[in-house]
């Protein structure tokens, strides 16, 4: 079985009475199981042996130390700080707490669940949010009664004072622990001094405000006053010990002044360990609730939805097709995919300081979202906001804004300085505990019969839980059987004759040979991979220029053949048909600031599927921007120096009257080279190329293609009302290089 849950009953005594005169009492129950324990199963857990740190370490990218790298928590000031004040040889657990209060019933009642989640920061973040891998455990509900014993007025306090009471109870075995310490067997089979101490909360800003005892017009982190907010002022932050010493007057009866100036209503202060908030502050908050708020003021809901219909096509990018008007429920995902196409929307529809402001929140949006951190990118971070500060006054002149005190606005001003304790947002993010709620809350929920439903909830999570571990556990047998089995093979063929060596290269020359479609590999850090067979074979000429919009097709073909098969005496003519594919994916290297997982784009080519019989949709035409590496001496996607805009039109290989050419080709229309950025946006422009007053054309190999690209055409003031995302490529003239269309793309074009 896994860990068990306690219950603890509290007995509340509130201020309302009865009909007899006696104060009315309630009893809740806190279920509960020992973090401590928890703690041990998480770093003893063998499956995260390599993802398992046990000390902090100081990462630079250069040999002088002068560039620092920050990235996962054991990068971060706070456990360097930590590690030098305990014995020699101790080894720090960063505890990771997460609460939020969830519901639970759908349609009707008012049935609720608060949980409290736990992780260290010994485990990598990557393996930290992944939900298989249950790095982040529960342990324990906060009871969510009524308190019906209070009155009105006095309830929420008394919730408040419920709140870090229970919290109290749930880690106080925390406290001896994270003071003496204790042994624990970790992933590597190795005993160490383990001392848990409490690093990080990840919490919405409602609830940082409680668990830091602070009122919710001030900063759970800092003294700013209430009317400062919005000025970007450096100030103190919350000093641990003279809070607690204000409270104990305040308590004692004796009203110091300093009680309300630092907005305290009760009992103490773990400021430090609030981290940045994305979900919350940045793409619900500071942007969707504001920016996109204020600009719609400006530019006028219709004028807005009719640029968001507008916006091209792009793999993964979603279409809002009927504005952003009609969307009722708002994610993190809708607010996400807005940003990577607003400032090329809003260009020319908002005075140009406008889009200065806007500018700078999407950058630091986009600069708090990077994996790995630099002095230099966290100087990015800082700048980004002290532009926004700069410019944001043009929003009062305007009457959109009055005041800029907003609390989530004066959270940006601490990132820096949680991402420097901490180490990268995307550790500690508010999505992870909202995505735990379904397993841990809601499908427990579901599995009880609705009354005192807790108690079934805990004991099916526990259930759960066993049933997780013992299927791990056989998982990580065969893992290890596997193993043992392989390194036998190995110690047996290293014995035999050397006489095999040739038989071995060839089964190695056999695992690096590419299929027969398979463009070689550019670079050795960049793989172009076509389908098995090509969707539609033996297509004719005549169908690649209607359905295709090649229009130039065998003139481009035959420059292509003189070029690069100089003795092919085969003139290509209307009568040859080709294989055509409908996209190539590209596959690229990890970027570190980006995520580790290899980078995967697609590029698509594909005609107008009209519709079908009966209620079945037609699809427009897809044929994507890419850039191309025209003639450039490197082909490096990092810098992308050399590269030029095209839309992709057809994807092809040569039938066989042409002789054995393995390598696929792309039929492709150029863009101009890049001119200056937009000075407001940012953005560089480009436009249509053209040759002898028609579009300039060329086909190419398929692996001379980079990586894809989103353009956004130049609207103006007012949109063309004839655009739409199937024909703006078509008939728009300028462009913007849309960079904000993933965070691969801002980092190469932002980051210098």
């Amino acid at each position: 079985m896994g860990l068990k849950y306690f219950c603890k009953k509290v007995s509340i005594q509130g201020n309302r009475t009865d009909e007899n005169g006696r104060l009315l009492h309630e009893d809740v129950e806190l279920w509960t199981r020992d973090p401590v324990e928890c703690i041990r199963d998480l770093i003893g857990n063998p499956l995260f042996k390599e993802h398992m740190v046990y000390a902090p370490a100081r990462a630079y990218k250069d040999y002088e130390g002068l560039h620092r790298i920050i990235d996962d928590m054991w990068t971060g000031d706070w456990w360097c700080d930590k590690q030098k004040q305990l014995p020699k040889g101790a080894t720090i657990a960063p505890v990771i707490l997460a609460s939020d209060k969830t519901c639970l019933s759908q349609f009707r009642g008012d049935k609720s669940a608060w949980p409290v989640y736990l992780s260290i920061g010994n485990i990598a973040k990557e393996k930290r949010r992944e939900m298989s891998a249950r790095a982040t455990v529960l342990i324990g509900y906060l009871p969510t009664g009524k308190l019906d014993c209070f009155t009105s007025d006095s309830r929420s306090l008394a919730s408040y004072r419920l709140f870090h009471h229970c919290m109290s109870l749930l880690l106080q075995p925390l406290i001896a622990t994270g003071r003496d310490g204790v042994e624990m067997v970790c992933a590597d089979s190795m005993v160490r001094r383990i001392y848990p101490i409490l690093a990080a909360y990840v919490a919405d800003f409602p609830e940082q405000c409680l668990v830091a005892c602070c009122k919710e017009n001030r900063c759970p982190k800092c003294l700013v006053t209430a009317n400062e907010r919005g000025n970007p002022l450096s100030s103190p932050i919350r000093d641990p010990q003279l809070i607690k010493e204000i409270l104990e007057k305040q308590k004692k009866g004796q009203h110091p002044t300093e009680f309300e100036d630092f907005g305290l209503p009760t009992v103490y202060n773990i400021f430090l360990a609030f981290t940045p908030d994305l979900l919350h502050q940045l793409h619900k908050g500071v942007f969707k609730d504001h920016l996109v708020k204020w600009c719609l003021e400006i530019v006028g809901e219709a004028e807005m939805d009719a640029r968001f219909k507008a916006i091209p096509d792009y793999p993964g990018l979603r279409h809002f097709k009927k504005g952003i008007s009609a969307v009722k429920q708002w994610t993190g995902t809708e607010h996400k995919q807005m940003q990577r196409v607003f400032i090329g929307l809003l260009a020319g529809a908002v005075p140009s300081q406008v889009l200065v402001v806007a500018r700078a929140i999407l950058d630091f949006s986009y600069f708090a979202q990077l994996r790995t951190h630099t002095s230099d990118t966290l100087e990015y971070l800082e700048n980004a906001l002290a532009v926004f500060h700069a410019n944001k006054d043009i929003l009062h002149e305007l009457e959109v804004r009055e005041h800029f005190n907003i609390p989530k606005l004066h959270q940006l001003s601490h990132y820096v300085q949680s991402i420097l304790l901490y180490g990268t947002t995307d550790g500690f993010n508010t999505e992870l505990p909202e995505r735990l709620h379904i397993d841990f809350a809601k499908e427990a929920y579901r599995a009880s019969n609705k009354r005192d439903y807790e108690e079934q909830m805990a004991l099916w999570l526990q259930r759960q839980e066993a049933v997780f571990l013992r299927n791990s556990y056989l998982e990580w047998l065969s893992v290890q059987s596997q193993s043992a089995t392989i390194a036998g093979h190995a110690d047996h063929d290293h014995n035999i004759d050397s006489g095999s060596d040739s038989e071995m290269e060839d089964l190695q020359f056999e695992s690096r040979a590419a299929p027969a479609k398979a463009p070689p590999v550019i670079g050795q850090c960049v793989l172009h991979v076509l389908a098995k067979a090509p969707a539609h074979p033996r297509t004719s000429v005549q169908q690649l220029i209607t359905a295709h919009g090649a229009v130039s097709f065998l003139p481009a073909l035959k420059l292509f053949l003189h070029k690069h098969i100089p003795k092919n005496r085969i003139v290509p003519g209307p009568q040859d048909r080709f294989d055509v594919f409908r996209q190539v994916v590209i596959v690229a290297l990890p970027d570190p600031q980006v995520g580790e997982s290899p980078r995967r784009w697609r590029i698509r080519a594909t005609p107008e599927v009209p519709p079908g019989p009966g209620r079945k949709p037609g699809f427009p035409a897809k044929f994507d921007m890419a850039l191309i590496n025209n003639g450039g001496r490197t082909t490096n996607i990092q810098t992308l120096d050399g590269a030029q805009v095209a839309q992709v039109h057809v994807i092809f290989t040569l039938p066989r009257q042409f002789g054995t050419y393995s390598r696929a080709l792309a039929y492709i229309e150029w863009f101009t080279p890049f001119r200056e950025p937009d000075p407001f946006s940012g953005l560089l422009q480009v436009s249509r190329s053209t040759r002898r007053l028609h579009r300039n054309a060329a086909v190419i190999h398929v692996d001379e293609i980079l990586r894809p690209c989103h353009l956004i055409p130049r609207m103006g003031q007012f949109i063309n009302p004839g655009w739409t995302s199937a024909n703006a490529y078509e008939l728009a003239t300028d462009f913007y290089l849309n960079t904000f269309i993933d965070l691969d793309t801002f980092c190469i074009f932002a980051i210098t």
